[in-house]
């Protein structure tokens, strides 16, 4: 059988026990708990300092008298009067008179509210789990010398009841704000990926109406020079052997300006889909480089490529193209194989060769993969290059459902 004190004070911390259930905040727990707290230790004001998960920054809530501490924001914890416990070099602090005491009185602390409350004797314990330092529970008394060794054991135990609680509580505040900072962040980095997908947009329509300036005007008056020319070297007083490099050069240029007006403003893309461009890009990149290269294009998208808004399918064929491009420039392959294919989640592209590849992808400079990573980011797709079965270059992009927006 328990004496009637221990079996008063047992029945006290059952009621603590109880009344920390369904709490779901820190300062709900004290004004909660604090009577009965008040029942094993008497005391004019009770608080709890927890540490933030930093380690540097500390927080009071408060019951009873009302002080700065709970007031101010998380606080650097070398400015708090009872550091020596919160940073575990001391096991408890006892004070008869914390008014005078040194232990609370030290260059930059915050021991205002000790001397305006007249907070003599005051009593802290640390709050414990798992033998890390989580914050402390700190009673204190207008009377001096009023709390004695019995009182520190009391508050021990009252803190071991406190401690699995308030560590609950402070990890799951620390989720919440690591929540809104992850939201925020992906706010802000939608926000900067819209509005670079609308610059990019911009871009791709002033890109599109120099192709067909330089198309309308500047080609057309190539060829009408071009045929001049042409006209010029049948005439009699007119050298045609002088005119005939100067033609060639002519149509040499012609043929050059024709690429980039087609790369430029890509006409099959926008009548026939991005399947057909890609395929067309392919033929035509092989067939003008004049290496013995073979190519195969498959075409497994279930018909997921015909409805892509127009910034998203444009951006899908610069990327494919210019791996296209690097392949056919610099990866001296035999065959290319470019497959577009439907996933359970979305869509999936993969430009393959079997040529010399390219090393590290990180090391590399001005194969426009920087310009390829950039265009997947833009429209929200998986961007990947690497080797494929150990030899040549593959480039995969991943673009999910909620990147395939319709138009």
């Amino acid at each position: 059988m328990l004496n009637p004190t221990r079996s008063a004070l047992f029945d006290h911390y059952l009621g603590i026990s109880r009344l920390l259930a369904g709490q779901l905040d820190f300062h709900s727990i004290i004004q909660a708990v604090a009577i009965e707290i008040g029942h094993i230790i008497p005391h004019d004001h009770l608080d709890v300092c927890i540490k933030m998960v930093d380690g540097k920054y500390h927080i009071a809530y408060e019951s009873g008298l009302e002080t700065d501490w709970s007031k101010q924001p998380p606080a650097l914890l070398t400015g708090s009067p009872i550091r020596s416990l919160l940073s575990g070099e001391v096991d408890y602090l006892l004070s008869g008179d914390a008014c005078n005491d040194p232990r609370f009185h030290f260059a930059g602390a915050f021991s205002r509210p000790i001397i305006e409350l007249s907070l003599r004797s005051r009593l802290h314990v640390p709050l414990r789990v798992q033998g890390d330092f989580i914050g402390a529970l700190s009673c204190s008394s207008h009377q001096a010398d009023h709390y004695t060794m019995d009182d520190v054991e009391n508050a021990r135990s009252i803190a071991d009841l406190l401690a699995p609680y308030f560590f609950a509580l402070r990890a799951a505040e620390q989720a919440k704000r690591s929540a809104v900072v992850e939201t925020e962040a992906r706010a802000r980095e939608e926000g900067l990926r819209l509005g670079a997908l609308k610059l990019t947009e911009a871009l791709e329509a002033e890109r599109q109406r120099i192709g067909m300036d330089l198309h309308d005007q500047t080609l057309a008056d190539l060829t009408r020079l071009a045929r001049r020319m042409e006209r010029m070297t049948h005439l009699p007083d007119v050298p045609g052997e002088a005119l005939e490099p100067m033609f060639r050069s002519l149509q040499h240029c012609m043929h050059d300006l024709r690429q980039i007006i087609e790369e430029a403003k890509p006409s099959v893309l926008q009548l026939f889909g991005v399947a057909q461009a890609i395929e067309n890009h392919l033929d035509r990149s092989v067939r003008e480089s004049g290496l013995p290269i073979d190519w195969q294009m498959v075409d497994e998208s279930d018909g997921k490529l015909d409805g892509l808004e127009e910034t998203v399918a444009i951006a899908l064929f610069r990327i494919v193209q210019e791996a296209i491009n690097n392949a056919v420039r610099h990866g001296q392959p035999a065959n290319i194989v470019v497959v577009l294919q439907s996933a359970p989640t979305g869509l999936s592209v993969a430009v393959t060769d079997d040529g010399v590849g390219i090393g590290n992808p990180q090391e590399q400079a001005g194969h426009g993969i920087d310009n390829m990573r950039t265009r997947a980011r833009l429209i929200g797709a998986r961007f990947e290059i690497g080797s494929s079965d150990g030899q040549g270059t593959r480039v995969r992009l991943f673009l999910g459902e909620d990147g395939i927006r319709t138009a």
